[in-house]
């Protein structure tokens, strides 16, 4: 077919990394619905902000986009995957292929190494760890690589986890969402417990790693102080049509 002829919602849904019609989740024995969005679409790499006071819904949505909670009705597509088509069991497997995390307290675990922890989503995801031997020749070089760009000290790459301060952890936590080359990397409140300049430091770290990897990201937050670093910033509060109080 001649890519021009395409009607425009079917190009837009080409061009989307996420894209969320008619979703409506409930928490089972609930009467009502805590999230209903009607229409979201996120472009492949896009660098999204997503913002909404405390109890708005962001970690639930996080949850459904993530594959861990299920939704009541509505269509999500992710990488042009129908997440609704799939078991839990290949909901774990597309999100280790596809997503990349970055957590609040960033989740390294303390007794592994630097080099450990950037490398262990190749342990789970085929997919992350043949693209990394594909492109790098294996998944160590690639973790060498990412801590290279990130200014990570080489003496510092056997370091156990815990012997890191919070700026270096900052950067481990960077380069294992990376790895592997996920096509989305989503942030769940990684600068809530920072300082205003490592805040910063982090936010350009990540973003011009997402940049150089064209790596959709999805950043979420309430702080919309650092807002303005993003290419957009959606509220929460203005596509979910339920009002909600608590979560």
């Amino acid at each position: 077919m001649n890519a021009h002829l395409l009607n425009p919602a079917v190009e837009a849904q080409a061009s989307a990394a996420i894209q969320i019609d008619d979703l409506t989740f409930s928490w089972p024995h609930s009467s009502s619905a805590i999230l209903n969005i009607q229409h979201l679409s996120i472009e492949r790499g896009e660098k999204v902000f997503l913002a909404g006071p405390s109890g708005s819904g962001k970690s639930t949505l996080l949850g459904i986009l993530a594959g861990i909670l299920e939704f009541s009705r509505g269509t999500i597509m992710i990488n042009h995957c129908h997440l609704d088509s799939l078991t839990s069991t290949q909901r774990d497997a597309f999100r280790g292929d596809h997503i990349g995390f970055i957590f609040q307290q960033f989740n390294l675990i303390p007794y592994l190494t630097t080099l450990e922890n950037i490398m262990l989503p190749c342990q789970f995801s085929k997919v992350r760890a043949q693209n990394s031997i594909h492109q790098y020749g294996s998944v160590m070089n690639e973790a060498k690589s990412l801590l290279s760009r990130l200014d990570l000290a080489e003496d510092l790459w056997n370091s156990q986890a815990h012997q890191l301060s919070v700026g270096q952890q900052q950067r481990v936590a960077v380069a294992r969402a990376l790895i592997g080359g996920p096509s989305i990397i989503i942030a769940d409140e990684p600068t809530s417990a920072l300082d205003s300049d490592r805040r910063d430091t982090f936010l350009t770290l990540l973003l011009e790693a997402c940049e150089e990897n064209s790596t959709t990201l999805l950043f979420v937050s309430h702080d919309l102080d650092i807002s303005t670093h993003f290419s957009r910033v959606i509220y929460l509060q203005d596509i979910n049509q339920c009002e909600v109080s608590s979560q």
